[in-house]
C-alpha cells in the first residue's frame, strides 16, 4: 500500500511539473528557500516543490491534481505576512503554490470606477494602473512594493486607509477563485449591488487560502484626491488624539484620509537607528498624531480646516505644538516618521508584538491599560503603542529592558500575549486587526472566539474542502 501511495504521488508531481513546465517548477534548495520563510524570520518551513502557475487555468489543473492525490497546498502571494499563513510546515509533504506569475492587469473601468487584476499583481502596480486612469486605488500598506492582490485579499488587509476606504474587503466586487476540487468559480462582476443569494466572495477574503485560490478580483476605484495636507501634532495624550479625529472628522466632511498614534519612544528609536528621519518640532513630546486630509477638488480649502483644527485643539488642551507641511516633500517626511519607526525597533532587541483592534472610543484606554499591566509585570520593559487610531488598530510592541538577554525575554511571548489579549478581550476586541491567524495564532483563536464562531467556520471549512488540502493546519 505504501509503495503505491509513493507511486501515486510521484505520477502526481510529474503531472504538475509538466502542467506549469520548467519555468513553473521549483525544487532545488537554493530556488525554494525564499519560498521557505516568512521574512521576519519567525517561520521556517519545506515544501516539495513550489509550483508558479502562469495562468487561472494551469492554477485550477494543479489544484485538481492534487485533490485527486491528496497533495497540501500552501497558498502565497507575495510572502510578505505577519503570521506564518503563506509558509508551509516543517514536513515538507505539501507543495507551495505561488500566484506570482498571474501579473496581468486585465481591464480598467474609470467610468465603472473598477479595475480587475491577477492575483499576482503587486499592489504598487494596480495603484500605479489606476493613477493612470486618474482614479485611487486606496489600499497602501509598508509592503505595498512587494505584496501582492491576491495575498491582500486573502488577508483582508488593512493599512493606513482603513479610516477613509475600509479594508480591502471593502474594496471588493468581484472574485476568480478556484476552489478545492480544481473547478473555477467566476464570480468577475463589477456590480454595486446584487442580491441573488449569498455573497460568496466574501467567504474566500480573509480565509488565508484555506478555502480556495484567488487568481483574480475586480476592485473598487475612486476619484483620485488632488490635493493632500498632512500635519503631525504633539498631543496631551492618545485620548485627545481620539477627540481631535473626532472634531476633524466634522470639520472636514469626513475628508480624513489616515490617523497615525506615534509614541515618543518609537520617535526615539526611529532617530537612533534610521537615517533620515527628523524630530518635527522644537521639544520632545510624549505622544504625536500625524492626519492626513484628501480630496479629489483641487480648490478644496482643506489646508484652512486643517489649521482650524488644530487651533481649536490647542485652545481646548489636546494639542500640544504641531507642524503642517508645506509641499509634498515635506508630507513624505512626515509619513517617514510613521514608517521608520517599525525598523526602528529591529535595533533594540526582542520585541513581543501585538496586532489588536478595539472600538476606536477606547483605544486611549486599551493603550493606558495594556502599558501599565506589563510595566508592573517586567519593570523596564519598553512599550511601543503605535499605529492606526482612527480605525482602533493598535500595534503594540514591546520592546525588551535595556541589557536583557534577548531570548530569555522573547521566550515569555506568551505571557505578555496572554496579558495584552486578556485586556482585549474584555474591551469587545481583536486579537488580530490586520495581520490574520495563520501559524502564529492558531492555536490562540479558540481562547478569544465562541464555540460557537469556531464550529461555523469548521463547518465552511470542511464543506469547502473537505480533504484539507487548502493550506492545511492554518487558522481552523
Amino acid at each position: 500500500m505504501a509503495t503505491r501511495i509513493a507511486s501515486g504521488r510521484t505520477q502526481a508531481l510529474d503531472a504538475i511539473r509538466d502542467i506549469v513546465h520548467p519555468k513553473g517548477w521549483i525544487d532545488d534548495a537554493d530556488g525554494m528557500a525564499p519560498y521557505l520563510k516568512e521574512w521576519r524570520g519567525n517561520f521556517h518551513g519545506q515544501a516539495t516543490a513550489v509550483v508558479r502557475p502562469g495562468s487561472t487555468e494551469e492554477v485550477a489543473r494543479v489544484v485538481g491534481v492534487c485533490a485527486d492525490a491528496g497533495i497540501g497546498i500552501v497558498p502565497q502571494s507575495g510572502n510578505t505576512g505577519l503570521v506564518g499563513g503563506a509558509v508551509p510546515y516543517e514536513h515538507g509533504r505539501d507543495i507551495i503554490l505561488t500566484t506570482e506569475r498571474l501579473d496581468r492587469i486585465r481591464s480598467v473601468d474609470p467610468l465603472n470606477y473598477t479595475i480587475t487584476v491577477e492575483a499576482g499583481v503587486i499592489l504598487q502596480n494596480v495603484q500605479a494602473a489606476a493613477a493612470e486612469a486618474d482614479r485611487l486605488f486606496p489600499l497602501s500598506l509598508g509592503s505595498e512594493g512587494s505584496c501582492r492582490i491576491g495575498g491582500n485579499l486573502s488577508t483582508n488587509a488593512g493599512g493606513t486607509g482603513v479610516l477613509r476606504y475600509g479594508n480591502a474587503r471593502d474594496l471588493l466586487l468581484g472574485l476568480e477563485v478556484v476552489l478545492p476540487d480544481g473547478r473555477v468559480w467566476n464570480g468577475l462582476r463589477g456590480l454595486r449591488k446584487d442580491n441573488t443569494g449569498y455573497d460568496l466572495k466574501h467567504l474566500f477574503v480573509g480565509a488565508e487560502g484555506t478555502l480556495g485560490i484567488v487568481t483574480a478580483a475586480v476592485l473598487k476605484l475612486f476619484p483620485r484626491p488632488k490635493r493632500i495636507e498632512t500635519a503631525l501634532a504633539a498631543i496631551r495624550d492618545p485620548a485627545a488624539g481620539t477627540e481631535l479625529l473626532a472634531r476633524a472628522r466634522m470639520a472636514t466632511g469626513d475628508a480624513v484620509t489616515a490617523c497615525e498614534l506615534i509614541p515618543r519612544i518609537g520617535l526615539d528609536f526611529a532617530l537612533r537607528h534610521v537615517a533620515g528621519t527628523i524630530d518635527p518640532l522644537e521639544a520632545p513630546h510624549d505622544w504625536y498624531l500625524l492626519l492626513e486630509f484628501s480630496s479629489p477638488v483641487a480648490e478644496d480649502p482643506l489646508r484652512e480646516r486643517l489649521e482650524s483644527v488644530l487651533a481649536q485643539g490647542m485652545e481646548a488642551g489636546l494639542v500640544r505644538d504641531a507642524t503642517i507641511a508645506a509641499s509634498s516633500t515635506q508630507g513624505r517626511q512626515l509619513w517617514f516618521i510613521r514608517e521608520a519607526i517599525v525598523e526602528g525597533q529591529r535595533f533594540e532587541g526582542g520585541s513581543i508584538k501585538h496586532d489588536i483592534s478595539v472600538p476606536v472610543a477606547r483605544t486611549a484606554e486599551f493603550v493606558e491599560r495594556a502599558c501599565e499591566a506589563v510595566e508592573k509585570r517586567l519593570p523596564g520593559i519598553r512599550p511601543v503603542a503605535f499605529g492606526h487610531l482612527g480605525d482602533g488598530n493598535i500595534h503594540l510592541n514591546l520592546s525588551q529592558p535595556v541589557g536583557a538577554d534577548g531570548d530569555a525575554y522573547l521566550a515569555r511571548w506568551e505571557e505578555f500575549n496572554e496579558i495584552v489579549h486578556g485586556i482585549v478581550t474584555e474591551m469587545d476586541g481583536s486579537i488580530s486587526a490586520e495581520h490574520g491567524i495563520g501559524r502564529l495564532k492558531r492555536e490562540k483563536l479558540p481562547h478569544y472566539r465562541s464555540a460557537i464562531e469556531l464550529e461555523l467556520m469548521r463547518r465552511v471549512k470542511k464543506a469547502l474542502d473537505p480533504a484539507d488540502i487548502m493550506n492545511p493546519g492554518k487558522v481552523v
